[in-house]
């Protein structure tokens, strides 16, 4: 079998690369530009892992891919896109509905938020003097799990929707912030911050959990220890 991993450079991509034999990275720096619709060429394989993703044209960049004609698809999303109404999970779910209605043998698997999401959000917040912290929860996993489990989806038949994948510890943003100035050694007064509206509503209620498939191992003081 030949794999294509698109985003195949990326911090999600690398691990799949990583993990299946022979696997090639296409991105813009290898001349596959999605958007564009130039170089691709390169995403003729038996299974093309969807790994580039776009904020604003997901959906646009999930076309491309399909136009391909891959024998196998496989496209990672997010846990919640049903749920929560971000505009970006908007476009995860829409890219779900294109693929499961395109005739192309699929996989679609959802994971939760990732480490370095929350470590980057951390990051940003903890610059200012009081530190603002989402006032709900999360479920964070390691990239390279999710990497592992899309590599053996990759070598397997078209699954549909695969069953998803959540990190190993459900708990408050505080918790997981409180852990990061530890690691970190900064101090910061943390404000959880509650705001009007559908998508807070939707994350309050745990539409970004699936503590049901808590089967990530790898937990975030361990990844902030790397």
């Amino acid at each position: 079998m030949t794999f294509v991993v698109t985003g195949g450079n990326g911090s999600l991509g690398k691990h799949v690369v990583a993990a299946l034999p022979g696997a090639k990275a296409v991105s813009r720096s290898t001349g596959t530009d999605l958007l564009r619709g130039t170089g691709l060429g390169a995403l003729r394989a038996d299974v093309v892992v969807h790994c580039a993703t776009s904020f604003r044209r997901e959906v646009d960049m999930t076309r491309a891919v399909l136009a391909a004609k891959p024998a196998h698809l496989l496209y990672i999303s997010i846990v919640g896109c049903n749920e929560v109404p971000l505009p970006y999970y908007k476009q995860k779910l829409a890219a779900e509905r294109l693929i499961i209605n395109s005739g192309v043998p699929y996989t679609i698997l959802r994971a939760t938020q990732f480490h370095s999401l929350l470590h980057t959000m951390f990051d940003r917040l903890s610059k200012l003097p009081l530190m603002p912290v989402p006032g709900f929860r999360f479920q964070p996993i390691d990239e390279a799990e999710v990497g592992l489990e899309l590599a053996a989806l990759a070598q397997a038949a078209p699954a549909g929707i695969a069953p998803e994948m959540g990190g190993p510890e459900v708990r408050e943003a505080t918790d997981f912030a409180r852990m990061y100035l530890a690691a970190t050694g900064k101090k910061r007064r943390l404000v959880p911050l509650k705001v009007p509206g559908a998508t807070y509503r939707a994350y309050r209620a745990g539409g970004n959990l699936t503590p049901g498939r808590a089967v990530g191992e790898r937990t975030f003081s361990q990844y902030l220890g790397k």
